[in-house]
């Protein structure tokens, strides 16, 4: 079986559109989470992580009409990952791979749905126009299962190449808010009224963002322009089938999800320097996750969520944050889990109160979401 490599990571989120811009917050503890002052997803003035829009119609000035705000901000995306890499995205041994839960979810508006055409709010069709764009004669692949769609995307892409079906895989994660998803989430009481805290014990439920991030897979590290050789070692996903919305009480899904993972990677818990959580910031959620890794034994290893920061972006997320880890790993800093103060879930995990320097070597990614979906994948560094 081949190894799998990942890189060109960027990143567009309420904090910037690359990832230095979004380090460079983070670094600076700025949250990208800000209340909706102008009402547009909701009565209430909820905080949401919104992508800067003047800024954004700036940059996709250049594109063509007949593509959605969100088909352009994966072109954006994937633009700056290719120009970080040497992939030629029109080769036939390349695929997209595109994760996402609500794809074009503006389109439900009947005038927008008018203007750019009735297939563009299948999730096929807009992956279809990502791929043509860049001139890729395959089919894209589109993974939408709930939160965990970024992870399991990257995982799906790293058998793909380690199997030997492609050599390179784009993969890109990207979900807009909106007024039907921001409702949904409000008649779930899910969201919080302040930015979202997570693990915190005065958290009060999470804050929604949007964005898009890519990283590129390849069979070949020599691609990569950036930093050292960092490997996709493998990953696992489980479902607990607890309930639609809310997961296992136990974390015995994501225990397994974690355990699979360590054992495809070939790595015990005391391999894993960092874990980037999944860290929505709900009651039940952030408890879960805390039981599994103290199952899973790895109740001393440094933690944080990014969700503090950026909201949770939904399909993009187990994306943006993997490409969060990869800068973590590349500068060899833990990024301080913001808005996390005092000691809220019972498992005795390591939630990191301060960003901090040391050697980050491995990582592990975990996602949870609706219909108990759990996913869990490992980077290394070669």
């Amino acid at each position: 079986m081949k190894e799998v490599f990942a890189g060109a990571e960027n990143i567009i989120s309420s904090l910037g559109f690359t990832c230095e811009e979004n380090i460079c917050a983070i670094l600076e503890g700025r949250p990208g989470i800000a209340p909706d002052v102008k009402h547009e997803y909701s009565p209430e003035s909820l905080p949401l992580a919104l992508v800067e829009r003047q800024r954004f119609g700036e940059l996709s000035g250049g594109l063509n009409r007949k593509y959605t705000r969100l088909e352009k901000m994966f072109i954006l995306s994937v633009k700056d990952s290719l120009a970080r890499c040497g992939v030629d995205a029109s080769a036939p041994d390349t695929l997209f791979l595109i994760t996402t839960t609500k794809g074009n979810i503006e389109l439900l508006d009947p005038a927008q749905k008018a203007a750019y055409g009735k297939d563009n709010i299948y999730l096929h069709g807009m992956a279809a126009k990502i791929t043509r764009f860049f001139g890729n004669p395959n089919q894209a692949v589109v993974v939408s299962n709930a939160c965990v769609s970024g992870v399991l995307g990257l995982i799906y892409g790293q058998r793909l190449i380690s199997s030997g079906r492609y050599r390179n895989i784009i993969v890109s994660g990207g979900d807009l808010l909106s007024e039907f998803i921001v409702s949904g989430f409000l008649s779930f009481q899910s969201l919080s009224p302040d930015a979202c805290r997570p693990f915190d014990r005065s958290r009060n439920g999470l804050s929604l963002g949007e964005g898009c991030g890519t990283i590129v897979l390849s069979e070949d590290p020599g691609i990569f322009a950036e930093g050292e050789p960092v490997r996709l070692a493998g990953g696992a996903g489980s479902n607990d089938a607890n309930h639609i919305s809310g997961p296992s009480r136990t974390g015995e899904g994501l225990y397994l999800a974690i355990r699979h993972a360590l054992r495809i990677s070939g790595m015990d818990a005391k391999a894993i320097d960092s874990i980037s959580a999944h860290g929505t910031a709900t009651l039940y959620n952030d408890e879960m996750e805390s039981k599994a890794f103290c199952a899973a034994g790895m109740e001393n290893i440094p933690l944080n969520s990014y969700k503090g920061y950026i909201g949770h972006t939904l399909g993009a997320a187990g994306v943006i944050e993997a490409a969060i880890c990869l800068q973590s790993m590349k500068r060899n800093l833990l990024f301080r889990s913001l808005g996390y103060h005092d000691h809220g879930v019972t498992g005795n995990i390591q939630v990191i109160r301060q960003t901090q320097e040391m050697p980050v070597n491995t990582c592990l990614k975990t996602g949870s979401g609706f219909g108990g979906s759990n996913a869990a994948l490992i980077f290394q560094k070669m």
